[in-house]
């Protein structure tokens, strides 16, 4: 069945593990009759959650395209992962949903991991409704969860429901929006429809009320009838609550029990009714500033938020139809490659089984398989058509590990494995790092980490073997040194000979000309690896050449990449070259660049080098009882706290950390913490390493030359 735009609803579930996404949404697709029996995370039978390895851990590590037919709408349902170290999964179905479903978990309220994704749905702007599941849990507290949503959330969010009791009696909804009364049998499914009884009429009617405004908010013309009626039609409702949602000025609350199959039902004909399809949420944002409406009338153009690859099917690519209709056997454009893209088959999701289908419309999700050279994030689109989606902006790793090599043969296979695992997920990073000598994987998580390596392992036959990754150090200088280095060698025939002399200063932005020297020339270089070298040509009197000035600049960025402390990178260091010698036979480029390198490795020496480490700035959010712990463990990782505060319930802590001491820390803040604590980091700065352990690395990298 081909759907129209305004009949399409695309809905992520989001939450804090253990929130019971992926249970709600095998009794979504039950309760619409996509499948005949409910499974069960313990059972390994849930339509979600269908690879292996997230049946045996039971948890949700992928997100999971779903989708259900509902009255005259098709709803198409991303299941995500709860652990942030699958944020990655996260975003990308954010970047396609039209309505952000957050379950929480009755019994445990606001937890960290919602607050994170909270993050991320204001940054997309998204519609968003909350699901307080678990309601039937025998510690379930459903005021106290209400409470802190809307201190967390603010007051926009407005309960829809409320358990008549939570808790293991748990079987009735009081329903303000149709100020009705569900009564659940035993079984749960379709529930009794009863008046509310006297005792809760008011409670409920201050919520409908409530509602009611929210709606008539939004819109000139319901306003005035609400002010002369009193209140709106069901029609008249529904529309201002979509203007409501769609513009992120409310965010219903329901409850549910998905275990019991209570209130999901209901949850399904409210997406149904009042959730805004594609058309009614904002104009997609394009590369170049301009925006795309959603309409299947104009050219096709699709997004891939999400691509894997399968055994002996090759690449599977999950995209949404922005623009637009696209059939089986249509033809695209990549933006980004130009390459034409032929879409052989159409399919609909639902976990690992697809259905065939002949066109997907404006708004619609859909898979197809096989595509040669498109993948995530990117864009295809009509023939003649040029335009870009804007491209999902992932979060940065977090964690770094390095690979131990194996065999020449296993290496190739593991790079390649590697590299289809980064294609598949952009929160990945394999970086072949020439300073370290390493192979460094960057990832969210050591949760992240050990998923890639159980996938290479089994899917791929390679053991992969993890060790700590080398620190990418930086050498500089704290003093002037002056010197000098004469190169003389005589062979056979024409003999090498240049000789020069430098000075040398460490270099900061706006620093006066060199005392006593006359500079004839500068030449600025932003290095690759960061920092700079600025080369100030001050001979008077032509004891050298200017020809040979390039050969000079070779050989001391030739010793810039091998450091004297440690054969780490050197940067932001001036060079003065004052005065020299050539011989009109014997001097070459060779010469000049050897007498370079060795007069600038001298003056390093004695130019009281300094070792430089990474720094990185790390957002801690937890709970207040750990909070002590996480603050003595950065004590011992020579953290220097640059903040604390609170946002929402949890408690904030801003450190900067040096890289070689966050090693597996996203394993010990889990452990800390038992899981309720998040963090994230990003490089800072580079910092002076302490000269106790900058002559302890000093002496490890002796031996270890030494050695070789």
């Amino acid at each position: 069945m081909i759907y129209e735009t305004k009949n399409i609803r695309n809905v992520a579930l989001l939450g804090h593990p253990g929130s019971g996404k992926t249970t709600f949404a095998e009794t979504m697709l039950f309760e619409a009759g996509a499948i005949s029996r409910r499974g069960k995370v313990e059972d390994k039978s849930t339509v979600s959650d269908y690879t292996n390895i997230e049946q045996d851990r039971g948890n949700s590590l992928f997100s999971t395209p779903m989708h259900a037919h509902w009255k005259d709408s098709k709803i198409n349902i991303l299941d995500t992962p709860g652990f942030d170290d699958f944020i990655g999964e996260v975003v990308s179905s954010l970047k396609v949903a039209d309505t952000s479903i957050m379950l929480l978990n009755a019994k445990s309220g606001v937890e960290v991991g919602t607050e994170l994704v909270w993050e991320y749905i204001e940054q997309y702007q998204s519609p968003a409704m909350f699901v307080v599941n678990q309601i039937d849990h025998e510690k379930a507290d459903f005021d106290s969860t209400l409470d802190q949503a809307i201190n967390r959330f603010g007051p926009k969010v407005i309960p829809f429901q409320y358990p008549l009791e939570a808790g293991s009696n748990f079987n009735t909804i009081v329903d303000a929006l149709r100020m009705t009364l569900y009564v659940f049998s035993n079984d749960g499914g379709k529930p009794e429809k009863k008046p509310i009884p006297d005792s809760e009429m008011a409670r409920a009617q201050e919520l409908h009320n409530a509602i009611v405004e929210a709606a008539a908010e939004n819109d000139e013309g319901l306003m005035e009838k609400f002010f002369d009626a009193g209140t709106l039609t069901e029609a008249e409702l529904a529309k201002g609550l979509r203007i409501a949602i769609a513009k992120q000025e409310l965010f219903p609350l329901f409850i549910c029990s998905s275990t019991q199959n209570m209130g999901s039902g209901r949850i399904m004909g409210f997406i149904n009714d009042v959730c805004p399809s594609p058309a009614d949420c904002p104009d997609a944002e394009l590369e170049d500033g301009s925006k795309l409406a959603c309409d299947s009338s104009a050219e096709t153009t699709v997004f891939i938020f999400k691509t894997i690859s399968e055994p002996r099917v090759g690449n599977v690519s999950y995209f949404k139809v922005y623009s637009g209709a696209l059939k089986a056997g249509d033809e695209l454009y990549n933006d980004t490659t130009r390459n034409a893209e032929r879409f052989g088959q159409l399919f609909e999701a639902n976990g690992k089984h697809r259905d065939s289908v002949t066109e997907l419309r404006a708004g619609d999700i859909g898979v197809t398989v096989k595509l040669k050279d498109s993948h995530s994030n990117q864009t295809l689109n009509a023939k003649g058509v040029h335009r870009q989606i804007k491209a999902i902006v992932f979060p940065e790793p977090r964690i770094r590990v390095a690979v131990n090599p194996p065999s020449k043969n296993d290496m190739e296979k593991l790079m390649k494995a590697l590299h289809t695992i980064e294609e598949e997920d952009p929160t990945i990073i394999v970086e072949q790092s020439k300073t370290l000598n390493q192979t460094i994987l960057h990832g969210q998580g050591q949760l992240h980490i050990d998923l890639i390596k159980y996938r290479i392992e089994k899917v791929n036959g390679v053991n992969m073997e993890f060790v700590k990754p080398k620190i990418p150090y930086r050498e500089t200088i704290t003093q002037e040194a002056n010197g000098e280095y004469r190169h003389k060698k005589q062979t056979g025939g024409a003999g090498q000979f240049g000789e020069v002399h430098m000075r040398i200063e460490p270099y900061v932005e706006g620093m006066p000309p060199p005392h006593g020297l006359t500079v004839r020339n500068t030449d600025e270089e932003d290095l690759p690896w960061g920092g700079k070298l600025v080369m100030l040509w001050c001979i008077v009197g032509g004891s050298i050449d200017s020809k040979y000035s390039n050969a000079i600049k070779k050989g001391i960025l030739q010793r810039m990449e091998q450091g004297p402390l440690t054969g780490s990178y050197c940067q932001d260091i001036r060079v003065s070259i004052y005065d020299g010698k050539m011989h009109p036979v014997d001097s070459n480029d060779n010469a000049f660049m050897t007498a370079a390198k060795n007069a600038f490795k001298q003056n390093f020496i004695q130019a009281k080098p300094q070792l430089m480490e990474p720094i990185y700035h790390l957002e801690i959010l937890c709970s207040g009882d750990v909070m002590g712990d996480v603050m003595g463990d950065l004590q011992t990782r020579r953290a220097i706290i640059v903040g604390m505060g609170s946002e929402g319930h949890y408690q904030k802590v801003e450190a900067n950390v040096p890289l070689a001491e966050l090693y597996k820390y996203s394993s010990t803040l889990r452990s800390l913490t038992q899981g309720r604590a998040k963090f994230k980091r990003r490089f800072k700065e580079y910092a002076a390493v302490p000269g106790d352990i900058q002559q302890t690395l000093i002496s490890e990298y002796q031996d270890d030359t030494h050695e070789e």
